[in-house]
């Protein structure tokens, strides 16, 4: 099965790719500028290698570091990294940063959004309406009782549920230095989703138990998504860097074209 996704993901893949050299025949030119947004539990140095990937290719890439006490204040932070960013924008979001994204996102110079393993709410909706009801069957986050208003993962089943493909020892680091990830953020709802006026793209991680796949399949089908599936545990940016970032980079191609 494992095969099959993987052969899907290729194809899909190159798919993508032949729009791109179509792109470069026609003249136009790709969106320079890529901005990385992180989600709950986690920091911006997670997308280290997909950073140090876009920047080898030539792009301009901003990592953010959102404090995820609140939505609000996560898309303010957001915002300003559109704001100093050079010409268009490819907005990159994963997991919670997928609804920070969806916000921020209405920016006229974002040009295209990214989600990766994200939450991609419509209006109205948050990561607490999102996970209110989950598919039967699906994997239960290790999530804690809040302490004071936020919330952390149990460090014990961290690399299970969270980063099942990563090297056990990064896995254990980013367990023991969780980012608090504030319940208010969780409650933030959206107000105006980017995703339904600008071009949007979808990486499913087939073997994510944070967010089950089936939901993310259903939130890109909404969405209107291109939509790529890679075998990989929550945590696929930092275990695939390369999956994720090639489809950011033909993502920056097709959305020049818009």
């Amino acid at each position: 099965m494992s095969s099959t996704i993987t052969l899907l993901a290729s194809a899909a893949a190159l798919a993508l790719g032949i729009g791109a050299v179509s792109a470069k025949a026609a003249g136009e030119e790709p969106v320079k500028s890529v901005i990385l947004v992180h989600g709950g539990f986690v920091d911006g140095s997670g997308w280290q290698s997909v950073y140090s990937i876009l920047k080898k290719d030539g792009f301009d890439v901003t990592v953010v570091q959102n404090s995820t006490t609140s939505l609000a204040d996560d898309v303010a932070v957001t915002k300003r990294a559109i704001a100093a960013a050079s010409g268009q924008v490819i907005l990159v979001g994963h997991s919670y940063g997928g609804v920070v994204v969806s916000e921020a996102g209405t920016d006229p110079k974002v040009a295209g959004l990214v989600y990766i393993a994200a939450f991609a709410p419509d209006a109205g909706e948050s990561v607490s309406s999102l996970i209110a009801n989950p598919p039967p069957g699906s994997p239960v986050p290790p999530i804690l009782a809040p302490m004071d208003g936020f919330l952390f993962l149990d460090r014990a089943k961290f690399f299970d549920s969270f980063a099942a493909d990563v090297d056990v020892e990064l896995a254990s680091f980013m367990a023991a230095s969780q980012v608090p990830w504030g319940v208010a953020a969780l409650k933030g709802k959206v107000s105006a989703p980017a995703w339904k006026g600008k071009p949007t793209w979808y990486l499913v991680a087939t073997d994510d138990k944070m967010i089950p796949p089936a939901a993310q399949r259903q939130m890109a089908e909404r969405a209107g998504a291109i939509t790529v599936e890679t075998p990989g545990s929550h945590a696929v940016y930092v275990s695939t860097p390369q999956v994720v970032a090639d489809l950011i980079a033909r993502a920056a191609v097709n959305a020049g074209l818009q």
